[in-house]
């Protein structure tokens, strides 16, 4: 069975504070894009997880976890191979561990005629990462509490974007970019509402799409500040900021910013990716996302 995993972006992220289980309190507003990771999953006598990126550890990432979880949940051996075919950069804010999970979680759901409603996978998607239960939904959502409240949006799609990642990483990047927060940072989610009406009267108006940890990443990665002036150097265009970094996505203004772009990149170790924002339907065409939905 194959599934595609969609990367995302954040058009709006607000912090309101600090809760008392030690996660953060936060409104933002996602959006998945048609970058995705393959993932296929075969019948096997053990658990065995493949990726095709030597980066990411076959024994502690979110997609086995994802299989465990799911197991234990319907009473069955984790006897399943899971092969991953890396299309989403890692490390970027666009929750490509996050998707893999999702997708492994919504697949074995069909694979192995679990028949649990979207509840029920949200609440073991839930304790494997905040953002995870968002991939279950795709399209366009705001998610409150520490992420994992989900409420779906009627968002754009099809929308041309340009995503640009820079070729660095950083050990505990999302933990570190947390922990750079101070309470000047906090906000009342009210541009995040704001955002949201605008979407529910039918509108994504780009002047609402603001993210808290815009100044924290251009402190925290060197040379982040210089990619985001070539892109508005080159493009007149003003990037924005998915999750905590450090990839930058924006609308292109014509069809000649992706090759200006693209040259005027040159020698910055940075990728560039002409992607597109997907529906809900569009994710949900993957052959098991729909199946309790």
């Amino acid at each position: 069975m194959k599934v595609e995993a969609f990367a995302k972006i954040n058009l709006c992220l607000e912090v309101l504070g600090r809760r008392s289980d030690g996660y953060h309190e936060v409104r933002t507003v996602m959006q998945t894009i048609d970058l995705a990771d393959s993932i296929e999953i075969t019948h096997s006598d053990s658990l065995e997880i493949t990726c095709d990126d030597p980066t990411i550890p076959s024994e502690d990432n979110l997609a086995r976890k994802a299989v465990l979880e799911f197991a234990r949940n319907c009473g069955r051996l984790p006897l399943v191979r899971v092969d991953i075919k890396k299309r989403i950069p890692v490390g970027m804010g666009l929750g490509g561990g996050s998707s893999d999970a999702a997708a492994v979680i919504l697949a074995l759901n069909h694979f192995w005629e679990a028949g649990y409603p979207l509840s029920k996978l949200s609440e073991i998607a839930s304790g494997l990462g905040s953002d995870v239960p968002f991939f279950l939904w795709g399209g366009a959502a705001l998610a409150s509490g520490r992420g994992d409240v989900i409420e779906p949006l009627p968002g754009p799609s099809g929308v041309d974007l340009i995503l640009v990642c820079p070729e660095v990483l950083t050990e505990n990047k999302t933990a570190g970019m947390y922990s750079r927060l101070t309470p000047l940072h906090y906000s009342d989610g009210g541009v995040t509402q704001r955002l949201v009406q605008n979407m529910m009267a039918g509108h994504c108006s780009e002047d609402l799409f603001s993210n808290v940890f815009e100044n924290v990443a251009l402190q925290g990665f060197p040379g982040l500040g210089a990619l985001r002036k070539t892109i508005e150097e080159t493009t007149g265009r003003r990037p924005h900021l998915t999750g905590s970094g450090p990839a930058w996505f924006f609308i292109p203004s014509s069809v000649d910013d992706q090759r200006l772009l693209s040259h005027a990149l040159e020698g910055m170790d940075s990728t560039l990716y002409p992607v597109k924002t997907a529906g809900r339907a569009e994710v949900s065409s993957n052959p098991v996302a729909s199946s309790n939905l």
